[in-house]
């Protein structure tokens, strides 16, 4: 529950700053982490939060480009500042390297040696990288590993 109060005293500083984007961004991570918790009928811990607001940049990272595939950067811009407000909230981003020696971590711990294993290596990546890294791309080095 650390993060929701972090994420709503930051919305307190930005009422008084009044910083209308911030304030709408922080707006819809609340809105969000709510409806999961009305869906769910549960509130959501910490590590649930973080998984509600992964999906909210990837979403936008989708938006920006389609956004400027079409030739409007002014809507791009919008998303890209919400992308950056969002990731405020989350932890710091993995470097590759770190994230090749947790790929090769869990290969060795999970005894895989074929690409029927990638649900096992998986399993036992996701957590330790959730909003560290890009679940894609992860999945492309333990296919490249497991080849």
């Amino acid at each position: 529950m650390e993060l929701i109060a972090r994420i709503k005293s930051e919305q307190i500083i930005a009422m008084k700053a009044k910083d209308k984007p911030r304030l709408g961004t922080i707006r819809l991570i609340m809105a969000a982490v709510k409806q999961q918790e009305v869906d769910g009928q549960k509130t959501l811990n910490d590590d649930e939060v973080l998984a509600v607001m992964v999906k909210m940049v990837k979403q936008r990272r989708d938006s920006v480009s389609q956004y400027q595939s079409a030739g409007r950067d002014d809507l791009a811009d919008v998303e890209l500042a919400e992308i950056s407000v969002l990731e405020e909230f989350m932890p710091q981003p993995l470097s590759d390297e770190e994230v090749d020696a947790l790929v090769k971590a869990a290969i060795a711990t999970s005894g895989a040696s074929s690409m029927q294993d990638m649900g096992k290596i998986m399993a036992v990546l996701k957590p330790q990288v959730q909003g560290r890294a890009d679940m894609g791309k992860i999945s492309q080095l333990v296919k490249a590993n497991l080849a």
